[in-house]
């Protein structure tokens, strides 16, 4: 179908996108931004301008007249090719190309904020983005507020009250077992050996790790960032990308392991649909349950480490005294940190409740910008009983706002919530649980590959867990584990 052929050129241009985009947060120098900045917004208008053309709406329609012969891999991707060229068509090109410009800025504008701890060297940018984000809002339409609009964009067909709703639910347990869990961790939990952890011994160690969980080094790398991140920039090109600590190596061991289980997701989708829906990730909560089950249920395993723990006290030979049930109590230790990626699974959410509602207040124009810090740490406050010390372990710890993601945050906790029900429907089945116990996750991985990576973005996320797991989503199974895990 020509429509396909087009959404293949538009991947191609996406792909040269994510190249500038991965080198931007890796190796660019920073004089120059202003160019890259330049580079990218072309690109997106290109982009933007192949997407929405009359071309493309004729060959779209061309397909549509016919899906009624197709089968339903390409119904569904005609169906979400519809879509996306509905939101798109909203966009004027020159929207679109100041945005990509506005982002770019944006992320250098943070990253000197966050190295001086000073949010007002960022508040214009985020002034501008929200800006942007609303216009865009408008343009799309939605129902109930202008978050809806921009949360659809990353987990499609829910909305803002549903997501309010079901964090105003988990709230008071979420309260209940984080404080219960970090009371208990500060008199059982004990200290990692200090350090130096080198970094070259952290770089083979988590690179093993990951190659025998299954991510593929022919079709990916891992590298060094501030913000940890995956990003695909081809069908057999994944990046991943990690930060570094001489004195705890699990702190980038397991950036890499959530980063890898985002990758796994990644390599794991049919490589003849690149540019596809049927080959394209279905949404961030879902993309987040890869990376969380990994990390988490995996990675934070009495099993896992069975396997592993001989192999990191060869590399780090300070371990050798240190007893693995000592260091297990280590990993599963809760305590209410600022930083939001050192959390432990106990206060995560607590996290994501808050960004959450200050999101939706800054979209809907109910918090001005000049006022986040302030609200920022009275939230913070509230939950954690104590305020950070400073903005860049407040409100400026996190890239997304400086690259446009307003209403990516829910999804964390959406993707906790899914990783737990995919996993406890994996090991339901008796010859996966036996292979986990053994730290062999062959088994699981294929379960994964045909349960949710094989359908790509044909099924709306709520379709796939519940085809996945034979139930709809429900936080039972993640309260239950972090129930079990941590009290």
């Amino acid at each position: 179908m020509r429509i396909f052929d087009l959404a293949r050129e538009h991947a191609v241009i996406g792909s040269a996108e994510a190249v500038l985009g991965w080198d931007q947060e890796t190796y660019l120098p920073s004089a120059a931004a202003a160019q890259r900045a330049a580079q990218l917004s072309w690109l997106s208008a290109k982009a933007h301008e192949l997407a929405t053309s009359g071309d493309w709406q004729r060959a779209l329609e061309d397909a549509e007249a016919s899906a009624e012969t197709g089968d339903f891999t390409q119904r569904a991707n005609l169906r979400e090719m519809r879509r996306s060229f509905d939101r798109a068509t909203r966009l004027p090109v020159a929207l679109v190309a100041r945005d990509a410009a506005a982002s770019s800025l944006a992320k250098h504008a943070w990253a000197e904020a966050r190295e001086r701890a000073d949010f007002s060297r960022f508040a214009p940018h985020l002034a501008g983005l929200l800006d942007i984000a609303r216009e865009k809002a408008d343009r799309w339409g939605y129902t109930g507020e202008p978050y809806d609009a921009l949360l659809d964009g990353y987990e499609r067909r829910t909305s803002t009250a549903a997501v309010a709703a079901l964090f105003d639910s988990l709230r008071p347990e979420l309260r209940r077992i984080a404080a219960s869990a970090v009371e208990v961790s500060a008199v059982h939990a004990p200290s990692l050996p200090p350090g130096p952890y080198p970094l070259a011994g952290q770089q083979r160690l988590n690179a093993q790790i990951a190659a025998e969980l299954g991510f593929d080094f022919q079709a990916g790398r891992i590298d060094t960032t501030h913000h940890p991140f995956c990003t695909t920039l081809g069908p057999r090109d994944v990046r991943l990308t990690t930060r570094y600590d001489e004195g705890d190596f699990t702190s980038s061991l397991f950036g890499v392991l959530h980063e890898a289980g985002h990758g796994l997701y990644e390599q794991g989708l049919p490589e003849a649909d690149f540019g596809l829906p049927s080959g394209s990730s279905l949404s961030l909560g879902i993309h987040e349950s890869q990376s969380r089950l990994w990390e988490n249920h995996i990675g934070r395993s009495r099993e896992f480490w069975n396997r592993w723990y001989p192999v990191a006290q060869e590399c780090f030979p300070q371990l050798a005294g240190f007893p693995l049930e000592d260091f297990l109590r280590y990993l599963w230790r809760a305590a209410f940190s600022p930083i939001r990626v050192d959390a432990d699974e106990a206060t995560y959410d607590l996290h994501i409740l808050l960004r959450f509602g200050i999101e939706r207040q800054m979209v809907n124009g109910s918090l001005a910008v000049a006022d986040i810090p302030a609200a920022w740490n009275e939230g913070f406050r509230e939950l954690f009983g104590f305020a950070p010390a400073n903005d860049r372990q407040g409100c400026l710890q996190d890239i997304h706002w400086a690259m446009g993601g307003l209403g990516y945050f829910a999804t964390y906790s959406l993707g906790n919530i899914n990783a737990a029900q995919l996993h406890a429907a994996a090991c339901s089945q008796p010859h996966i649980a036996a292979a986990c116990k053994q730290a062999d996750y062959a088994p699981l991985l294929a379960w994964l590959r045909s349960s949710v990576h094989a359908h790509g973005a044909t099924l709306d996320p709520a379709e796939l867990i519940t085809q996945a797991t034979g139930a709809a989503p429900s936080p039972t199974a993640y309260l239950a584990h972090l129930q079990d895990r941590y009290l």
